[in-house]
C-alpha cells in the first residue's frame, strides 16, 4: 500500500514543481506486486514474483505540457528529475488546451468502499498457487489420447495508487486480481487432407459469443473518445442525442458497482466518475470527453474513458439463441481484420460454426464478415443474458440479423 511517507513525497514533488518554475501539477504514486506461475505437463515451466514502486509527475510550463516517470524515490535524485523535467518541457510546443481539470469536477472523496482488494489476497501461500495451477493441469493431463500438452497458469496482482494535483485533488485507489488459465495441444488426423470443401456467401444471421462480443464493441466505443471526435475521425461525429444504432442496444457505464473489477469514483485526472448512459434503446447520450479534448472543441467535459460497460439484457444464453436461429453463423473468433473509424466500415476474418435448424453443424474458418457498423448494430435483434462477470466490459452473446458472409 502506500505509506504516508509516500504520500509526503507525492505532496512534496507537486510543490517542488511549482517552485521552480511549474504552474501546475499533478503526481501520482503506484506501488504494486504480483506473482505468476506456469506449468507446462505437470512440471513448473516458469515462475515469477515482482514489486514496483514508481512515480509519474504531469507538468504544466508556461502553457507547454510534459510527463515524466521513475522509480526512483530519493528526494535528492527527484529534485534533478524534476528540474530536468521542467527544462525539457519548455522545449515543447506550446498547447494551451493541457490544463488540469476544473476542480468543480474532482472525486471530493465521500464514496462507500467498492471493496476491490480480496482480504485474503496475503494469505495465499507460494505452494497453494503452485497446487492450483498443478491442479488445473492435472485436469486435462491423459484424458484423451489426443492430447499433446497441457499447460496452466496462475496469476495474480495488487495495486495502489495514490494522486495529488495542485489545484485540490488527492485520491487513493487500489485493487486486486487473480487469474487462472488452462490450455491444450490435441493431435490433428495426422497427416490428412480435406478432399472437399464448402464455400458460401450471402448474408445470414450471426452470433458473436460472450467471449468476443466485446470486439464488436470496442470499434463502437472507440468512436465515441473526445479524441477521435477532435480530430473529426468517428463514425459517430455530431450524433449526440440521435437515433443512431438499434433499439436493443442500452449500454450503461456503471462505475462503482462493489467488488466489480473496472470499479472507481475517479478516472485517470481526477474527474469523479458516476452512473452514464451511453447508448438507450441505440439513442447515443455521450462522448468520452477529457479536459483536452474539451479544451480544444471548446465544450464540457464528461469522463475520460468507461468504467464498468453493461448492456441490458434479454432472457437467453448463447445455447438458446443458437436454437433460435434456422441457418447462421455463430462467431467464436476473430482473426484479423480491421474498421475504417471515419465511415464505419468493416471486414473482419472469423471463425466459428455453421448453424442449420438451430444446431451447430460444421466448423467454418477463413471466412470474412462485412458491412458497417451502424448498419450491423442497428440489426442487433436479441441480447443474451450471460456476460462475463469479471470483466469490466460485461457484454453478452449478441444476435445480428443480415450479416455479409463470404467464404470457407
Amino acid at each position: 500500500m502506500i505509506t504516508n511517507d509516500n504520500k509526503k513525497l507525492a505532496q512534496w514533488a507537486m510543490e517542488f514543481a511549482l517552485k521552480n518554475g511549474c504552474q501546475s501539477s499533478r503526481v501520482t504514486l503506484y506501488n504494486g506486486s504480483s506473482s505468476s506461475f506456469e506449468i507446462r505437463d505437470m512440471k513448473i515451466d516458469r515462475l515469477q514474483q515482482a514489486s514496483e514502486n514508481s512515480l509519474v509527475i504531469h507538468l504544466f510550463v508556461d502553457g507547454r505540457y510534459g510527463s515524466f516517470s521513475t522509480n526512483r524515490l530519493d528526494k535528492k535524485e527527484l529534485e534533478k528529475f524534476i528540474r530536468n523535467g521542467i527544462d525539457s518541457t519548455r522545449y515543447l510546443a506550446e498547447d494551451k488546451a493541457r490544463t488540469l481539470p476544473d476542480a468543480s469536477l474532482y472525486y471530493k472523496g465521500d464514496g462507500a468502499d467498492l471493496q476491490l482488494i480480496d482480504p485474503k489476497f496475503d494469505s495465499i501461500q507460494p505452494d497453494e498457487k503452485v497446487s492450483l495451477a498443478m491442479k488445473t493441469c492435472e485436469e486435462m493431463m491423459g484424458k484423451d489420447d489426443r492430447i499433446i500438452s497441457a499447460n496452466s497458469s496462475y496469476s495474480d496482482e495488487k495495486d495502489f495508487k495514490y494522486m495529488v494535483a495542485s489545484n485540490g485533488f488527492e485520491g487513493e485507489a487500489c485493487g486486486s486480481s487473480f487469474s487462472l488459465v488452462a490450455s491444450v495441444s490435441i493431435r490433428g488426423e495426422g497427416d490428412a487432407r480435406p478432399e472437399s470443401y464448402w464455400y458460401d456467401s450471402g448474408k445470414y444471421r450471426m452470433i458473436v459469443d460472450n467471449m468476443n462480443s466485446g470486439r464488436l464493441l470496442s470499434t463502437v466505443n472507440d468512436a465515441l473518445y473526445g479524441s477521435s471526435i477532435q480530430q473529426k475521425n468517428s463514425f459517430l461525429l455530431d450524433k449526440l442525442d440521435q437515433k443512431v444504432l438499434g433499439d436493443k442496444l442500452t449500454l450503461i457505464d456503471e462505475p462503482h458497482l462493489i467488488k466489480a473489477s473496472g470499479a472507481r469514483y475517479f478516472d485517470g485526472e481526477g474527474v469523479a466518475t458516476k452512473r452514464m448512459p451511453v447508448f438507450e434503446n441505440g439513442v447515443l447520450k455521450t462522448y468520452y470527453i477529457d479536459t483536452y479534448s474539451a479544451n480544444k472543441m471548446e465544450v464540457k467535459p464528461t469522463i475520460a474513458s468507461p468504467s464498468i460497460l453493461t448492456m441490458q439484457m434479454g432472457d437467453k444464453n448463447t445455447d438458446s439463441l443458437i436454437a433460435s436461429v434456422d441457418k447462421g453463423i455463430l462467431v467464436t473468433g476473430f482473426n484479423g481484420g480491421n474498421c475504417n473509424s471515419t465511415t464505419g466500415d468493416f471486414s473482419y476474418g472469423v471463425e466459428g460454426f455453421l448453424i442449420e435448424k438451430g444446431k451447430l453443424t460444421q466448423p467454418i474458418s477463413e471466412m470474412n464478415a462485412t458491412g458497417n457498423m451502424i448498419a450491423l448494430w442497428t440489426n442487433l435483434t436479441e441480447v443474451g443474458n450471460d456476460p462475463r462477470l469479471f470483466s469490466s466490459w460485461r457484454i453478452p452473446s449478441l444476435l445480428f440479423d443480415g450479416v455479409d458472409f463470404s467464404g470457407l
